[in-house]
Formats: structure tokens, sequence, C-alpha cells
């Protein structure tokens, strides 16, 4: 059997037949590594994802520059052996320069940074604070540094676009020697995702500038950020990912005597409680079936009482959240949903909407429902004060942007 099976192939037009000077963004995660080749344009791409490292099944799915796809079987590969694999099958396309996703850069990191040897120990020394991705991520560039010294290497961090902050938003209201010391406050995270839609945003509404936007990344994980003139003032994530929305197995905030309580109550040691509330709770949680917000919408239209919960908590808690981070934004626009449940799921928008009916806000349910499936748009009423936005997200296309800016390409 050949290492590459074909699943099925389409036909791609002829003028994205080449990728001119392409950049390559890596996103090593955990457990997964996902890459985009961009070309200098961005009007073409190749696209995969390696699954499931460490396990029997691991496996690299991708797509060919002529639309065929095609699967890599790599039983018991890691991340190494992945991304070797992966570089060799992008080899032939001569890229330019290779973006790295890194999820945290600590309070040094205020933009994308060429990677040099202090870089690269910082991304490592911070595994601190982000121990299932940092660590992914140094491997990456690595690997890269191994087969191809020569070509330059920028890392663009999760926690950077939320550098600019203010200390009202950041700080814990914990003694400032742990600020001043061990650099404890609050990061933010998905900041290519936000940065990409608030831009977007901005390119294709007609209000006059500057604007004000709430976003709204829903997913798997979950975060909203308050955005002023493109620059986040405000965001629900914090010190760790864990802060913040209801998203699928983490809770979001909690009381902080949780612990303590859950410890004198059943003894659970910290490190129980950890996985508890990153791995058990939020969609997974209050279901009890699934931390996919369609399995858990069609067991509550089947009259799941527990997954009616979780789907009325999440929406709750969302438009919770967006309301009061309306009040970190000198003019609000308007909000935009992205990411796979903010993108897909018109339900679940419609009832976070519900939540802020005091903002006024109106919007058209056909159109609401026709923005599904990777489509973008707005759906709001003429009379709405507020603008209702979905925009795909593209973090490969933004990390491939700032690589781009950053080594003066």
């Amino acid at each position: 059997m050949s290492d590459a099976t074909p699943v099925n192939a389409s036909d791609q037009s002829a003028e994205h037949t080449q990728l001119t000077n392409p950049t390559l963004v890596l996103n090593c995660g955990s457990s997964s590594i996902k890459y985009a080749l961009i070309s200098e344009d961005k009007s073409t791409r190749i696209t995969g994802l390696a699954e499931n490292l460490g396990l029997d099944t691991a496996r690299i799915k991708y797509t060919t520059l002529e639309g065929e796809k095609l699967e890599i079987t790599i039983p018991g590969g890691r991340h190494e052996l992945a991304l070797k694999k992966i570089l060799e099958l992008l080899e032939q396309y001569q890229f330019v320069a290779v973006g790295h996703r890194v999820v945290h850069g600590g309070r040094e990191y205020s933009k994308a940074v060429r990677v040099d040897e202090h870089v690269l120990s910082e991304v490592k020394r911070l595994k601190i604070l982000a121990p299932l991705h940092n660590p992914a991520n140094a491997l990456g560039i690595e690997a890269v540094q191994a087969i191809y010294p020569d070509i330059p290497q920028v890392v663009v961090f999760d926690t950077a676009f939320h550098q600019t902050m203010p200390p009202v938003a950041y700080r814990y209201p914990i003694p400032s020697v742990l600020y001043e010391e061990e650099k404890i406050r609050r990061y933010g995270f998905h900041g290519t995702s936000h940065a990409y839609v608030s831009e977007r945003a901005s390119q294709i509404t007609d209000t006059k500038g500057p604007h004000g936007w709430l976003t709204a990344h829903l997913g798997n994980g979950c975060s909203a950020t308050a955005i002023y003139d493109g620059e986040s003032l405000d965001t629900s994530m914090g010190l760790t990912p864990l802060e913040g929305l209801m998203m699928g197995t983490r809770s979001g905030d909690v009381d902080p005597g949780l612990h303590i309580h859950l410890k004198r109550l059943l003894g659970m040691s910290l490190e129980e409680i950890d996985k508890m509330l990153n791995s058990e709770s939020g969609l997974l949680g209050i279901s009890g079936l699934s931390n996919d917000l369609r399995t858990v919408e069609q067991a509550a239209n089947e009259g799941h009482k527990d997954a009616q919960l979780a789907i009325e908590m999440f929406s709750y808690r969302v438009g919770k959240y967006l309301a009061s981070l309306s009040c970190a934004l000198p003019v609000f626009t308007g909000i935009i949903f992205t990411g796979g449940i903010g993108e897909n799921s018109a339900t679940t928008r419609a009832r976070i909407l519900d939540v802020m009916r005091h903002f006024g806000v109106k919007f058209s349910a056909d159109k609401n429902k026709a923005l599904v499936g990777g489509s973008e748009g707005s759906f709001q009423d003429d009379d709405s004060p507020v603008e209702l936005w979905v925009i795909p997200t593209d973090e490969e296309r933004q990390i491939a942007k700032e690589t781009r800016q950053t080594l003066g390409l």
C-alpha cells in the first residue's frame, strides 16, 4: 500500500497552479500540527494536518496544489517525524520564510519577532504558562532549523495582540509582588484570530472609523475581546486559556475558592482539579455527552435536559461577557462572530444576542440563518444601533502576513 492514499480529487483553475515566494505557516499543538503554505499574493495555499501524533492512528492529511486530497500514515509518529514528512512534502515549493503560531509570549513580546537563540529560549521557558503548547511550538522551530538553517523564521504569539490592554484590564487584584516578580497578570489568547476578524470588519463596514468591535471567537476554545481602532483593550482569557467563557471542555470562570473547597470536600489534588476544569467541564461537563456543540444541540432538540442547560449556559455566559466587555470601548460599532461555533451556529448567535437584549440589537433571522459554512456577511437590521458580522477566521493568513511584515518581505 502506498504511503499516500488518494481520498478524492477536485479541479483547480489554471491561475491557481503556482505558488510564488510562499510562506510556510506552522501551528504545532500538543498532539497535532496544522500547516499552510501561502503564496505571496495570498491567493493560493496548500494545507494539511498531522493528527493523533504518538498514537498508532497518527497520520498526515493534506491537499495538493491541484486539489487532490491525500493521506500519509505514520503509526506511532511523533512531532519530529511528522514535521520531517511535512517539510519533505513542501520542499519543492521553495518557501521563503516560516511563521510559527506560539501560544504564550509572556509580557516581553508585543508583536511578532524573528527567531534567534534568545527568542527560542524564551518560547521554551514560557512552557510554565503554556505547558501543552509552547514545548510543541519550540519543536517546530527546531525542526525547521535542522533542515533549513538559512530560512528565516518568525514567531507570532497568541498573546502579543493583547499587549495593548491597559493595566486596569490586565492586572489581577492580588499582591503587586506577584506581578512584578512572577509576571502574574492577564495575557489573553486567540490573538491572531481577533486581530484578523476585527481588521477585516473595519475594511468592509460602511461605518467610518475608528471602530469599536466586540469579537467572539467561539469553538472548542472560546474567547471574547474588546477592540478599538485595531487595538485590544480587554479580553476574556487571562493568565491561562482557562479564564473567561464556558468552552467545549473548559469551565471558564469559576469561584477561585473552588480549588480549596474540592480539596477539603473530596480530597482532590490540584492536578486533579486542573484536569477537571480543563478537560472535563464546559459543554461536556454540563451535558454529560460531548464537547461538540452539534452533538449537544441534537440531544437538546430531542429533549435532553442537561444538553438544553449546557446550551443555555454557554449562550448566557457569552452574552454576559460581551456585555461587560462593551464597557472597555470608547465607541461600540458592532459584534463579530467567528470560530467553528461562531461561524456556523445561527441558533447560538441568536441566543447570545437575546441575552444582550438591553442593547437594542435588531437582526434579520433569515440573514442570520444564511450565514453558515464559511460565509461572510452582516445580519443586522437597518435600524439596529449595533452592527452584527459573521467573519470566518483565517489565522494562517494573519500569521503569514505578520511573518512577511517582520522580515520586510
